[in-house]
């Protein structure tokens, strides 16, 4: 019996120890590129989590690390305000019906939604052969932010209901629509997933939808990668972050081909 309790004791710790990692691999891949709940997501599953606590649980890194991840790009001047707080507010209202539907859902039907979304954006990523945009003028006003508001709502429904490798996709509108710089794209990124993801934390843990002790274990490894990568991306620049998408990419495959 001893044993056998020795056993489960050390399991846990290295179930620990996994996502913490995971979570401060996440954190840098999330504020430098998108793609880290590709990685942790499936581990809060595999560690025996339902999908719909898993997911919800996989929210408290989020938000702590987007939290660091925009503490760490104000602290070197890197904003879009007010049309990040714009576009926040959008992509808040389609989180919350996102969530809701995250909450609801079959876990085997989830679980296969999960699949396919890891393997197309490997793809996506793979694939796609269009640089970023640098030194345009931006476009954040006028039919452009009217068309950012309706695109981030939808942006805020799949970000709300799964999350996983919503970073891509927004870095993408924000830089080839509204023709952000890269580093600027990614702290509007960083904090648009705070706010969004703020709403859909709240309808998790409502649901009695989380499991606070591994959440805040992610969190913390997250929040440090998210501290690091932001600040580390500003005095670095462009360059390191298409480093970290490559690298992204290939972490992200490897976990398709293992598991």
């Amino acid at each position: 019996m001893l044993s056998i309790n020795l056993k489960l004791i050390l399991d846990s710790i290295l179930s620990y120890i996994i996502i913490f990692i995971s979570g401060l691999v996440a954190g840098g891949i999330n504020t430098l590129a998108g793609g880290g709940s590709l990685l942790t997501l499936p581990i809060l599953i595999f560690s025996g989590l339902p999908p719909n606590i898993a997911n919800g649980t996989n929210r408290v890194g989020l938000l702590i690390q987007s939290i660091f991840g925009t503490a760490g790009y104000h602290s070197k001047g890197i904003s879009s305000y007010p049309f990040s707080l714009y576009l926040g507010f959008s992509s808040l209202i389609g989180a919350l019906l996102g969530a809701q539907i995250a909450i609801e859902i079959n876990p085997y039907l989830f679980n296969k939604i999960l699949s396919l979304v890891m393997v197309t954006m490997v793809l996506i990523m793979l694939i796609r052969r269009k640089s970023f945009k640098v030194n345009l003028p931006e476009r954040t006003s006028g039919k452009y932010l009217i068309f950012s508001l309706l695109a981030f709502f939808f942006i805020g429904i799949y970000g709300g209901f799964i999350n996983a490798g919503i970073g891509f996709i927004i870095m993408f509108f924000l830089n080839q629509v509204n023709r952000l710089p890269l580093v600027k794209t990614n702290a509007t990124k960083v904090f648009l997933v705070l706010i969004y993801n703020s709403g859909a934390l709240f309808l998790f843990a409502f649901n009695n939808a989380i499991n606070w002790k591994l959440g805040f274990i992610l969190a913390l490894g997250s929040s440090i990668g998210a501290w690091w990568a932001s600040r580390w991306s500003v005095e670095r620049g462009e360059g390191a972050i298409k480093l970290i998408l490559v690298i992204a990419v290939i972490v992200m495959a490897l976990k398709l081909w293992f598991y």
